[in-house]
C-alpha cells in the first residue's frame, strides 16, 4: 500500500511537471506621486508670473539648440523626479501681423508631431485676465504629449511643452503625463501678465 501511494505521488508529479508556463504580460513600475502643492514663479524682470508644483524646480533655459535663447525669458521647469521638463519660451507681441505668425507658428510645431500621434485634440483653454489660448493634447508615442500657447493678443505670448527625458512610449508614461498635464492646467490658470 505504502509502495503504491509512492508510486502514485511520484507519477502525479511526473504529470505535473509537463505543463508548459504562461508568460506574464510586461509590466511597469509603480510611480508613487507627490500631493500637489504649488509656488510662486514671480522673478524681477520677468514679463509674466504664475504657480508651478513644488516638485519642480524652474532653471533658466540658457541654450536653445546649442544656441543662445532670443531673450532672456525662456525657462524649463524641471521634473527631476519623472525625468520630464516643460520648456516655456515668451515672445513679445509687436503688432497683429507678429501674432498671427507666432499662433500659426504653434500650429504648425505642434502638427509636425502628426507622424508619430495617433491623434491632435486642439482644446481652447481660458485663464486668467487676458490669458487665452489653446491646449494641444497629442495621442499616441509623439515626442511631447502635452503643449499649449497662451496670449493677451496685444503684448505677450508664451508657448510650452512637456517633454520626458526617455524614448516616447504612451503606456509607460501616461499617468505621470495625465499628472503633469494638471500642474500645466494650473500654470495657465495661474499666469498673471506683467507690463516690459
Amino acid at each position: 500500500m505504502l509502495f503504491r501511494t509512492i508510486c502514485l505521488c511520484f507519477v502525479a508529479l511526473l504529470l505535473a511537471c509537463n505543463e508548459q508556463g504562461t508568460p506574464r504580460p510586461r509590466g511597469y513600475f509603480k510611480v508613487d506621486l507627490p500631493e500637489k502643492s504649488y509656488k510662486l514663479f514671480d522673478e524681477p524682470g520677468y514679463p509674466y508670473s504664475f504657480e508651478y508644483p513644488s516638485y519642480g524646480t524652474v532653471v533658466k533655459d540658457s541654450t536653445f539648440f546649442d544656441e543662445q535663447p532670443e531673450n532672456p525669458w525662456w525657462i524649463n521647469v524641471d521634473f527631476p523626479g519623472f525625468q520630464a521638463k516643460i520648456y516655456i519660451s515668451y515672445k513679445p507681441v509687436e503688432g497683429t501681423d507678429q501674432l498671427k505668425l507666432l499662433v500659426e507658428d504653434a500650429f504648425e510645431m505642434t502638427s509636425k508631431h502628426s507622424v508619430k500621434a495617433s491623434s491632435i485634440d486642439e482644446i481652447p483653454v481660458q485663464g486668467g485676465p487676458g490669458v487665452q489660448g489653446f491646449v494641444f493634447d497629442v495621442g499616441g508615442n509623439a515626442a511631447t504629449g502635452k503643449q499649449f500657447f497662451v496670449t493677451d493678443s496685444v503684448r505677450h505670448f508664451l508657448r510650452g511643452a512637456l517633454y520626458f527625458d526617455a524614448t516616447p512610449n504612451y503606456d509607460s508614461i501616461q499617468p505621470v503625463e495625465q499628472f503633469l498635464y494638471k500642474d500645466m492646467q494650473h500654470m495657465i490658470q495661474t499666469l498673471r501678465w506683467r507690463n516690459r
